[in-house]
């Protein structure tokens, strides 16, 4: 019975019986019309755009080479952007229909699309206004995929409880200590929701940093400022690798480290090539180059670096993790939520404004004179000698990027 009064909630039963359900079912509803108008709006202007573009190269208005970089992103951008306005159209209607539980489940599925478009979008055209739709967007499916289904935790530990008694043990212990942050399911070591994976992030750019600042200190015996962003002693590829790591790993913390071994390597390897790959077709930025070493991948990635994100991976998942889960624990729970919308707040600003002097310094680098308030301010407080001595071993060459 308690589990059908919990399903009730969830899915937005008329029929549940009173009691706190979040936000309310008018609220709920009247945003689904929002976002279901927008949706149709969106997909009939993507595809309209995909046409024309497709029709000015057919009547010879435009030139492109079915293998240029710049083209192929094109195309990505429009199947993507398709396929989100697509995903709107169902997410608006679960809300309309008010069933909380699926569409929680579709902000999730939407956050990848949607930051998969921003990544797209930058790529192609560099910071420009198009890229606040798919920013605000994502703002909004974290709100809410937080906020939309209270009832989830609680419907998901009804149903897993008796299929994980063996694990419940653990998890009591790690109550009693402070460690709240578990997944209580038993699949995995630490609850992927947007609280921890923001710490995640955070505690992984910071000692990711100084970590890679001791090992080129020790082998290369000089001192190299390897921050990823502008203000902060931030490395966000750690922080990224983390998350990534944290979320394919975060089932096989009790597998054998040769298990978690393999598939870190894997993966890190992946992230690594992905991250650079899209750093050189972005703003033409050259962050690191493995060429020469063994198992090179395009100076991308290499074999050596590929055993080091295996090792790092063992390392995380079997001891980091729960120390640093036992970290995030030390916030005080009555201002934890408070105090992590502020410091999001202020991590994507400081990741914006290094988007921003990226942008302009590739301008810069390619013959562009600064020609708006925007492009003035950072030529002023971000030219090329500050950008070279913060970010001391990226390099930029223009040729090198997919820009339009």
């Amino acid at each position: 019975m308690a589990f059908r009064r919990v399903r009730a909630r969830v899915d937005g039963d008329e029929s549940a019986p009173s009691g706190r359900r979040g936000v309310s079912s008018v609220v709920v509803r009247i945003f689904g019309a929002f976002v279901l108008v927008g949706g149709l709006v969106m997909l009939p202007v993507v595809v309209f755009s995909g046409v024309v573009a497709v029709r000015r190269v057919i009547d010879g208005e435009e030139r492109v080479d079915a293998l240029d970089l710049t083209f192929l992103l094109f195309c990505a951008r429009i199947l993507v952007q398709s396929a989100v306005g697509l995903s709107l159209i169902v997410f608006g209607v679960l809300l309309l229909l008010d069933r909380r539980r699926h569409a929680a489940g579709w902000a999730y599925v939407l956050i990848v699309p949607t930051v998969l478009e921003g990544a797209l979008t930058l790529s192609l055209e560099g910071v420009v206004p198009a890229l606040a739709e798919p920013a605000v967007r994502l703002v909004v499916l974290i709100g809410v995929s937080i906020e939309l289904d209270p009832g989830l935790i609680e419907e998901r530990r009804l149903q897993r409880t008796l299929r994980r008694m063996d694990e419940r043990d653990d998890y009591e212990k790690d109550v009693a200590r402070g460690m709240v942050g578990r997944d209580d399911t038993g699949r995995g070591y630490i609850a992927l929701d947007f609280f921890n994976i923001f710490w995640l992030f955070v505690i992984a750019s910071v000692f990711g940093l100084a970590l890679e600042t001791v090992y080129r200190f020790v082998t290369s015996g000089t001192f190299e400022d390897r921050a990823g962003l502008l203000w902060g002693p931030f490395s966000p590829i750690y922080g990224c690798g983390a998350i990534v790591l944290t979320v394919i790993l975060n089932r096989l913390w009790r597998s054998s480290p040769l298990l978690i071994f393999v598939v870190g390597a894997v993966v890190g390897g992946m992230f690594e090539y992905l991250v650079s790959w899209f750093m050189e077709v972005a703003f033409g930025i050259t962050a690191w180059d493995y060429t020469g070493q063994w198992l090179s991948m395009g100076g991308r990635t290499s074999g050596k670096y590929m055993v080091f994100w295996g090792l790092l991976s063992v390392l995380w998942v079997k001891f980091l993790l729960p120390r640093t889960l036992f970290l995030i624990n030390l916030i005080p729970w009555r201002v934890r939520y408070s105090l992590t919308v502020v410091c999001a707040v202020l991590m994507a600003i400081d990741i914006a404004m290094t988007l921003m002097a990226f942008d302009c310094w590739y301008g810069r680098m390619a013959g562009r004179t600064p020609d708006s308030p925007i492009t003035d301010f950072f030529a002023t407080h971000f030219n090329d000698d500050v950008m070279a001595h913060r970010f001391q071993t990226m390099h930029i060459d223009p040729s090198r990027s997919s820009r339009m």
